[in-house]
């Protein structure tokens, strides 16, 4: 088929070429590929094969055009065959059709040969009618005008007073590289090929073919389309809420079309669509034009544009994968799953029952187990077909699947399929989430992953019950560091607790504990007690006295008051707590050896240090007893003995004891564990209290330097040390440089802990406390 070119694209009137050189087409001789003297008058020159799509509306000229522009410029480094590879709908096909279009009108071209290149028939297809155009082969014969194509095309020595055809050949929307096998135009230096693809396959590339990744709009392209497409309109939305919804469209150029299409049919602002986009009570489907309305010549819609792609993935190795990975990547977050999370136990039992019951499966696999390498090998698949991105080496952040995709996906997924999924995903969390968190990009992406799970399937989170990731995710924050953002997150939990399973269940107890501690970490021990004094009251009354719950939260009663300043009721409430555990659970439960522990502290916070460094000695043969010299609980008491020995009058003996437990601490848990932190700290203060002040300040430098890398700048842990590494450059005799020290540090206390927190207010002590010294060394000096 010949489409006539208008004015300005290159096209002409007369059926000659008018050239300075005119090119001989139709013939059978071997100069046919070109120009010479006598010019035949068969095409018009320049000429096109094929349909060149329209230009979109609010065409966007981005960083890909630069760059095809670039590399297809004449010259010896040029790259005479580019691949463009992204996922569906990021606007592939209209960067090729540009870089066309411009060709032809700048001059560039004298044959444009467009091919839809569905599969491998319409390519020859295409080729076969270009050779019926050019050179009047019979296209009876599809097969050989296809191959005589080809030929003509290969790059031949110009004969005298002739030059070259300059052609390019864009084969738009390949889905399959193997269908280009024989087929791929052949590299010249007079010839270009444009291939679109969704692909991402080794076959892409090669000698002369180069891949460019086509991504997303950058934010400042996506408002720049909504702004012009609504203005066309006379639809003048308010610039923030027109960058919200086209973050909420993740960016996506074919989603912002068919969005802002949508938009001006149904008379809706951008606030009120992306409230829409948000509820679960609609479907992408439900957010676009009707299939005869879609917007820029579209052939289908967000909702559809992956659907072959995803069928395509599946029938690939290993069979029957790639969708339920997908389906199971759609329910996280889409700024990147840690590889744990998709090979985690919990995932690959899903993937396998997921496969067995699959219709794509044609009986192979069935009832075979899924191993992480066949996960990880399905995640190559849906990077191949750009469904996915896969990043093995960025594991916190393996894969990344675009948020449309991800809705597309849960979508299609019936109401049990979703709150199935979305428990496997938690079940997953939980599995790859490490009891110790020693890797904080790890805990930070969990804990997003986690979020993003918790919006888009909350419901099934508390059903039948509170899922184990819901608390775990908010410890995570606390333990972080971010012990006011745990506060936040527990609070919101109790409510949901509350109205997901009543005031009287075991799991809105819980969030209740958990709330209270994290507001004694915030900085309110007294008000922790008072929340944990109704806690337990309303635990006896539910659960009875013996329950774990209510023995729990005794337990950490006693704790806060303790913490809020009443030493002797922390211990008289432990002996209790104490004996109550020993009568329930066993003398050697877990949690009846930490409340021998905590009875410990607080009888030497209350006064008692060599009764509580006795009290360690004897918890210390116990635990090495039952729980063996490498446990957590009995390398705490080791820790704490050594502290208890120190207060009870020997800083010597401390500091000898506590390095002796960093040793043990740093072979059982590595440098970066918080509880070899705490003992290095503990070192670093017993070595001041026994004199050696210089020893201390350089012991918590060093550790400074660790806690920074480890934490971070903000973790209570990291302040703590900044403090001690203060106090004791004071007392090493630089009173100036601690003052200076403790002013800076208080700042980041208050920003961090807030201006109440018992810390901020040790720190302002210790600042006034330094700046007095600082003045009194000063006016010796002077005097001196």
């Amino acid at each position: 088929m010949t489409t006539p070119l208008p004015r300005g694209e290159g096209g002409v009137s007369s059926s000659t070429f008018h050239g300075p050189a005119p090119f001989q087409a139709g013939s059978h001789s071997t100069q046919n590929n070109y120009f010479s003297d006598t010019p035949r008058t068969l095409v018009a020159w320049p000429h096109q094969v094929g349909v060149l799509p329209r230009r979109a509306d609010g065409f966007q000229q981005r960083s890909a055009v630069r760059w095809l522009d670039a590399s297809g410029a004449d010259g010896g480094t040029a790259v005479r065959c580019q691949v463009l590879a992204g996922t569906g709908g990021v606007g592939k096909t209209q960067l090729a059709a540009d870089y066309a279009r411009r060709a032809l009108a700048e001059g560039d071209l004298d044959l444009l040969v467009w091919v839809t290149a569905a599969n491998r028939e319409a390519i020859a297809t295409a080729y076969a009618q270009a050779a019926v155009e050019v050179l009047g082969a019979d296209l009876s014969l599809p097969e050989q005008a296809a191959a005589r194509f080809l030929a003509w095309l290969e790059p031949k020595p110009p004969a005298e007073g002739s030059r070259s055809c300059r052609w390019l050949v864009v084969l738009d929307d390949v889905a399959d590289p193997a269908d280009l096998r024989g087929l791929w135009p052949p590299v010249g230096p007079h010839g270009r090929a444009l291939v679109t693809t969704r692909r991402r396959d080794a076959l892409l590339t090669g000698p002369g073919r180069h891949l460019v990744p086509v991504g997303l709009f950058i934010p400042a392209e996506a408002a720049s389309y909504l702004t012009t497409s609504l203005a066309a309109h006379d639809r003048h939305d308010r610039p923030s809420d027109i960058q919200a919804l086209a973050a909420a469209l993740g960016h996506l150029p074919l989603a912002l079309a068919q969005a802002a299409a949508y938009l001006i049919d149904a008379g809706l602002d951008c606030a009120d669509y992306r409230e829409r986009l948000a509820d679960r009570a609609h479907t992408l489907s439900d957010l676009i034009p009707e299939d005869t309305g879609l917007p820029d010549d579209h052939r289908s819609t967000v909702a559809a544009t992956w659907s072959l792609s995803i069928e395509y993935a599946d029938r690939m190795r290993p069979l029957g994968l790639a969708r339920p990975v997908l389906q199971l990547a759609a329910m996280l977050d889409p700024n990147g799953i840690p590889a744990a999370v998709l090979t985690a136990p919990p995932a690959l039992a899903c993937l396998a029952e997921l496969r067995t019951r699959g219709a794509n499966t044609g009986g192979n696999g069935r009832g075979r187990q899924v191993s992480a390498r066949d996960a990880t090998d399905a995640m190559r698949c849906l990077h191949r077909l750009s469904l996915a991105d896969h990043t093995p080496d960025t594991p916190h952040q393996a894969i990344r699947v675009h948020n449309l995709i991800q809705r597309s996906v849960r979508d299609s997924l019936h109401a049990d399929q979703y709150d199935r999924l979305a428990r496997v995903a938690a079940d997953a969390l939980i599995a790859a989430w490490p009891e110790v968190e020693l890797d904080t990009a790890l805990a930070q992406a969990l804990r997003a992953n986690t979020d993003t799970l918790t919006r888009h399937a909350e419901d099934a989170l508390w059903r039948p019950d509170a899922h184990r990731v819901l608390y775990r995710a908010g410890r995570s924050l606390g333990e972080s560091g971010q012990v006011t953002t745990a506060v936040s997150y527990f609070r919101h939990l109790v409510r949901a607790a509350h109205d997901h399973l009543g005031p009287d269940h075991p799991d809105t107890l819980e969030a209740r504990n958990n709330l209270a501690r994290w507001q004694g970490e915030a900085g309110d021990p007294a008000g922790a007690a008072d929340a944990l004094a109704e806690l337990e009251e309303h635990t006896q009354r539910v659960l009875g006295p013996d329950h774990s719950h209510t023995l729990e939260a005794r337990h950490d009663l006693a704790n806060w008051r303790g913490e809020a300043g009443d030493s002797a009721a922390a211990v008289a409430s432990l002996v209790e707590v104490l004996a109550d555990r020993e009568r329930v659970q066993g003398p050697d439960y877990l949690y009846t050896l930490d409340a021998r522990h905590d009875l410990a502290r607080w009888r030497g916070e209350a006064g008692d240090p060599a009764g509580a460094a006795a009290a360690f000695a004897e918890l210390l043969e116990h635990l090495l007893r039952v729980l063996g010299p490498d446990h957590r609980f009995t390398l705490d008491a080791r820790h704490n003995l050594a502290r208890w020995k120190g207060e009870a009058g020997d800083p010597a003996g401390a500091a000898a004891a506590s390095f002796e437990v960093l040793e043990h601490m740093l072979r059982v848990l590595g440098p970066d564990h918080r509880y070899t932190l705490a003992a290095r700290s503990n070192h670093a203060r017993w070595l001041g209290k026994a004199g050696n002040a210089t020893g201390a300040a350089t012991a918590y430098a060093e550790l400074l330097e660790h806690c920074l890398r480890v934490l971070g700048p903000d973790h209570p842990d990291t302040l703590a040390t900044r403090h001690g590494l203060a106090r004791w450059r004071g007392e090493a005799g630089d009173a100036a440089g601690a003052a200076t020290a403790f002013a800076e540090l208080l700042g980041d206390r208050v920003r961090v802990l807030g201006p109440d927190h018992p810390d901020t207010l040790t720190t302002r002590v210790n600042l006034a406390d330094w700046q007095r010294k600082a003045a009194e060394s000063a006016v010796r000096e002077s005097t001196d």
